[in-house]
């Protein structure tokens, strides 16, 4: 059981990382803090690989521009926006060398292309890091960069569903609140992560979000049966369904344990942590003691760990 539990994690760099890779942990998520050479963060990729019980995902945020973990590395690629304004061949080639980049690295799996629609103009988190403010546009660059990573044995993953792209907060500092119709929603937001389940994107990242459309009662669509369970229901969707960042205040109104106990309960799949601390670890822990008096509950986790799985063994992580 520990290890299936385990293996729903992805944590950062920290004093207990050790301890959770010999123990299952499902992936780790590198920052820009821990890239401060090539050789320097193959070293670390190699070592992760020695200490792990199984092998893991290995992650980062890299969508170009804003959003990038390279940058001591060299210097900054242009944003998915601005990429996508010079044209599909410029973006081709430009994530084509990210991609490669990544691949040298040694990593497996990307936390990128957005797939938000910033309607926007005053969105404070997505802006540039969408393609644009047209959905048939950001359908064509999810696509295309989608592929490109494929191509190159890593893991694209879309997000933020339902999209974040009409939010006026930052979820990162608190609970953004969408009050679309579901059909604007559906139309507009929902139509790119359809398009890329359609083209069997393999991971899909739930936003912390209060999405009227889904639930009156504000609750984040990260941990909401209804935002969660249309993707699944309506959408068909049997890839991995990963929680945004489980540190950022969108999600911090519940106790850690009840929130990762609801999101699995909606049918999320994993979770990420920035840190591998010892308040992460005790809450993987606690998850542990839970699961073991819940029979439902430890039923959707082998779930889970069948879908990760899989998705390792196609990519050959395994």
């Amino acid at each position: 059981m520990e290890k299936f539990i385990y293996q729903m994690f992805i944590l950062g760099t920290g004093e207990y990382n050790d301890y959770a890779l010999s123990k299952g942990l499902g992936g780790v998520i590198f920052f820009t803090r821990d890239i401060q050479s090539k050789s320097q963060f193959a070293d670390l990729i190699k070592t992760i690989k020695k200490k792990s019980l199984i092998s893991p995902f290995l992650s980062m945020d890299q969508e170009g521009g804003k959003v990038e973990r390279t940058e001591n590395i060299h210097s900054r690629y242009l944003s998915p926006r601005y990429a996508y304004k010079k044209g599909e061949l410029f973006l081709k080639k430009q994530t084509e060398q990210m991609a490669y980049e990544l691949s040298e690295y040694g990593i497996n799996l990307n936390f990128a292309p957005c797939a938000d629609v910033n309607t926007n103009p005053s969105n404070p988190i997505i802006g540039e890091r969408a393609f644009s403010d047209n959905t048939d546009d950001v359908i064509k660059g999810v696509n295309l960069v989608s592929d490109i990573y494929r191509v190159n044995g890593i893991i694209p993953t879309v997000k933020h569903y339902p999209g974040h792209g009409d939010a006026d907060k930052d979820s990162h500092l608190t609970l953004p609140k969408i009050d679309l119709s579901f059909e604007d929603m559906k139309q507009i937001h929902i139509r790119p992560f359809k398009v890329a389940i359609d083209n069997g994107i393999e991971m899909i990242m739930a936003a912390h979000l209060h999405c009227m459309c889904f639930d009156k009662e504000v609750i984040p669509a990260s941990l909401s049966k209804n935002a969660i369970g249309y993707l699944r229901k309506e959408l068909n969707y049997n890839g991995i369904i990963i929680s945004d960042d489980m540190v950022m205040k969108g999600v911090q109104n519940y106790v850690a344990i009840d929130a990762l106990v609801m999101g699995i309960e909606a049918g999320l799949d994993m979770f990420i942590y920035r840190d591998a601390d010892e308040n992460t670890i005790n809450i993987i822990e606690e998850l542990i003691s839970r699961v073991k008096n819940n029979p439902d509950l430890w039923q959707k986790i082998q779930k889970s760990n069948e879908r990760i799985y899989n998705l390792k063994k196609k990519f050959g992580i395994l």
